[in-house]
């Protein structure tokens, strides 16, 4: 079977998500070749090219997605972009894999969801975290049993983002709400989604939200950011299941950031344990459980089936990207699309407004 070639739009050769995760996966993956790369610069889409040792580069999204040797466009800019370039792809009838946040708004994702519909056009977006093998397993101990029936899910998300008051260049547009790539939207979004993905919907929730740091400088220039996107996302709520959901998501974890997820049962307790401070979507996890009455957790062998990555990719920023570049080459039904990434702006509207008013409210 022939490669899918990919062009990837936001392939800055010097920093950015594309040259810390997509291009690492791509090129160590076998089913892959990386055909053309695109930046706003030709300086640096042509430098990108060269680094690479990619054939094509472009500063025109829509020339890029319509090349001939282009068959999947892989989108890893800033999410106020995704619209725009997401609706070029499709035009160009080309498979598309989208960065989460999908899109800036709701409605925006809802357009482009119906886009690719009319168009049939393949979709993926990126919601690498069900991919890490210790979720992968957790899901089958779930399905199997382990815990029993599932009472409660209860999230720590202590990230290192900001912690020393600084934020790099590339990332100081997270800080502005208008942008939708805060907290809620890239943390809540991943590790809402890993809940969802495990356990099932979420039913209804309370929400409360806070800017805690009102500022913060740009590591390179010293600039001063101002900061009104939340760095603090706490959820209070009811799976479908009728398990009790607390989540707590928060930036700017000065010591000790990490991530524990502890899904508690009528027969034991399954945890998964990162320590990178990035998130489930980034960080190695490790599977903890017992089902010993008053036991401390131990840690669960993950099958190797669970992980065939190239060893290179191991423990990088790159294997979970990698692990769902893989499903896309396998066409496989667990590929999250952009359907899923509706449902999931939806549900983080429904915190929003929580926040917002105070109320406790229907997420489904």
């Amino acid at each position: 079977m022939s490669a899918i070639r990919v062009g990837i739009i936001g392939a800055n050769p010097d920093q950015g998500w594309a040259s810390r995760a997509h291009i690492p996966a791509l090129r160590a993956l076998d089913g892959f070749e990386i055909t053309a790369v695109g930046t706003r610069r030709e300086e640096s889409a042509r430098e990108a090219a060269r680094r690479f040792g990619v054939p094509h580069h472009f500063t025109d999204p829509r020339a890029l997605a319509a090349h001939p040797d282009v068959d999947l466009v892989a989108i890893t800019v800033k999410v106020p972009a995704h619209d725009e370039l997401i609706r070029a792809a499709l035009g160009a009838g080309k498979r598309v894999f989208s960065e989460w946040p999908l899109t800036r708004t709701t409605e925006e994702a809802e357009a482009v969801v119906k886009l690719a519909a009319d168009a049939g056009v393949r979709t993926a977006v990126g919601l690498q975290a069900r991919f890490a093998p210790a979720a992968e397993q957790a899901r089958r101990l779930l399905a199997d049993g382990f815990v029993g029936r599932v009472t409660s899910v209860t999230v720590h998300a202590a990230l290192y983002k900001g912690a020393d008051g600084t934020v790099p260049s590339w990332s100081a547009y997270t800080s502005d709400v208008r942008n939708a790539a805060g907290t809620l939207e890239v943390s809540g979004g991943h590790h809402l989604d890993l809940v969802r993905h495990l356990l099932g919907p979420i039913a209804e929730l309370s929400a409360t939200t806070a800017v805690q740091r009102r500022q913060y400088t740009v590591a390179e220039t010293g600039e001063p950011v101002p900061v009104d996107s939340p760095d603090q996302v706490a959820v209070i709520g009811t799976l479908a299941s009728g398990a009790t959901l607390s989540a707590h998501i928060h930036y700017a974890k000065v010591t000790a950031p990490g991530t524990r997820i502890e899904i508690a049962g009528t027969e034991g307790d399954l945890i998964l344990v990162a320590r990178g401070g990035y998130g489930v979507q980034i960080d190695d996890l490790v599977l903890l459980g017992n089902r010993e009455p008053g036991g401390a957790p131990q840690e669960i062998a993950v099958p190797d089936e669970l992980n065939l990555l190239p060893a290179s990719l191991n423990g990088t920023q790159a294997a979970n990207v990698a692990r769902l570049y893989q499903a896309i080459g396998a066409s496989s039904a667990s590929v999250p699309t952009f359907a899923d990434a509706l449902e999931l702006h939806r549900l983080l509207d429904v915190v929003r407004r929580s926040a917002e008013t105070g109320a406790r409210l229907p997420a489904a």
